[in-house]
């Protein structure tokens, strides 16, 4: 029964589906050296980093203070932060079904799409996720608390782990953002923001605070991003709170449970598809399934889900390879939690230039012009950036990978080999991820 929910689910938002929509800038440039090279140096890098961590048997987990919020000036910032999203949400709702049919001019789409869902990870990829804070249905959730005088709950939360956060990206940023037109219409968004916010809502009253942690997929998903931010908040430090700069592969050590496992693998595979997506050849792709199976637009809901199924796939088997040459217990999820950084460094990578641009559309929604934040900003230079973030967050996985190896494969000879096929997947998937990007350059 469970199944054939989410098949419908599934097959009712396939009606809206499009080709995926761009999220990276597209226009052509001269790359300063051959694709080829850059490629070859890049997955280079990423080789030499773990030969380096071989030789030295080092990985170094230092963190420093950087500085102390007094815990008045912390509050003041979270609660004006949560109120400021709880009515950015609901302006959201009124301004996608009252306001302008123009996803440019409607608050809905704006405040959904680059700012609720790409500008927040970003914020989670640098200090961590503010989203236990900013979250309006947990904001709704805690209000009817205080009118309680307790917290809601008529059941325990049962063992599903993360995984109905898994389901809720895969639909709502898998198929509704990357693979339908919800994102271009204010009154399907505003719809679909709504819908989300009664099920975390109504799911909250039933189960209590710990369905907000495990299945709203926006704050699992900002959550596991925050493993791999350089810099990290305490709270509850005596005389406030703290703001601890890291190295970024310090979170990305512990083993993560099934559900969380699949959910970051799933996050790394839905952004590279949404970069594939744009490119020439999954447009040749797209015609010709869809030709061949005599479907509509729908073929981009199965060529995810696909794509999808095989990345799994592939990381299990790579996973479960090296832990068979280290004898790890339960390897994937040991490993799962060390392509975090790779995770983040795409969120950035793929989704600054997004985020910049449609957060300087702002302004249109009270009738002003808009502002390009990106004006300073050569696409060359941009394009650049790209690539050192693409390259840093492998280098960063590979390094959490060696830590990980090291601390469960008895032997140092022995967790180097086990290493080996996580660095043979991370120096091919550089390279992949690296042509993805490239393509709007070399199209």
């Amino acid at each position: 029964m469970r199944r054939l929910r989410l098949l419908s689910v599934l097959a009712g938002l396939s009606l809206f589906a499009v080709p995926a929509s761009a999220h990276q800038v597209g226009t052509r440039f001269d790359a300063p050296l051959p694709l080829s090279l850059l490629f070859a140096g890049a997955g280079a890098t990423v080789a030499v980093t773990a030969v380096l961590l071989a030789w030295t048997d080092e990985t170094p987990t230092g963190q420093r203070r950087v500085l102390t919020v007094p815990s008045s000036v912390s509050r003041t910032i979270r609660l004006t932060g949560r109120v400021l999203f709880l009515l950015a949400f609901v302006v959201a709702l009124v301004d996608g079904v009252l306001g302008p049919r123009a996803p440019l001019g409607n608050f809905a789409t704006l405040f959904v799409w680059p700012l609720l869902l790409k500008g927040v990870a970003l914020l989670s990829v640098l200090a961590g996720s503010p989203w236990r804070t900013l979250s309006p249905w947990r904001t709704l959730y805690d209000g009817l608390g205080w009118l309680e005088g307790r917290d809601i709950q008529y059941r325990a939360y049962p063992a599903f782990g993360d995984w109905p956060a898994f389901v809720g990206f895969l639909l709502v940023v898998g198929v509704a953002e990357n693979l339908t037109q919800i994102p271009q219409r204010p009154a399907l968004t505003a719809g679909l923001l709504a819908v989300y916010a009664a099920v975390m809502l109504l799911g909250g009253v039933v189960f209590g605070p710990r369905w907000f942690d495990h299945a709203d997929a926006i704050g699992v998903l900002y959550r596991l991003l925050g493993r791999a931010a350089p810099f990290q908040v305490r709270s509850g430090d005596a005389g406030g709170d703290t703001l601890v700069a890291r190295v970024p592969w310090r979170g990305c050590r512990d083993a993560l449970p099934p559900s969380a496992a699949a959910f970051v693998v799933a996050a790394v595979y839905t952004v590279s598809f949404d970069g594939f997506a744009e490119s020439p050849e999954y447009r040749t792709l797209f015609f010709g399934v869809r030709e061949a199976l005599g479907v509509g637009p729908t073929v981009s809901v199965l060529l995810y889900l696909v794509g999808l199924a095989t990345f799994l796939v592939t990381f299990v088997g790579v996973t479960r390879f090296a832990g068979s040459l280290g004898d790890v217990d339960r390897p994937v999820q040991a490993f799962a939690v060390t392509v975090v950084p790779i995770a983040a460094a795409y969120e950035v990578a793929h989704n600054l230039s997004y985020v910049a641009t449609y957060l300087g559309q702002l302004p249109r929604t009270v009738g002003a012009g808009s502002v390009d934040l990106l004006f300073w900003l050569p696409l060359s230079v941009y394009w650049g950036l790209q690539v050192v973030l693409v390259v840093v967050g492998h280098v960063v996985a590979v390094v959490a990978a060696h830590a990980v190896a090291r601390r469960l494969v008895e032997g140092r000879r022995r967790a180097l080999v086990a290493h080996l096929p996580l660095v043979a997947l991370m120096v091919g998937y550089t390279v992949l991820s690296l042509w993805i990007i490239s393509r709007p350059v070399a199209a």
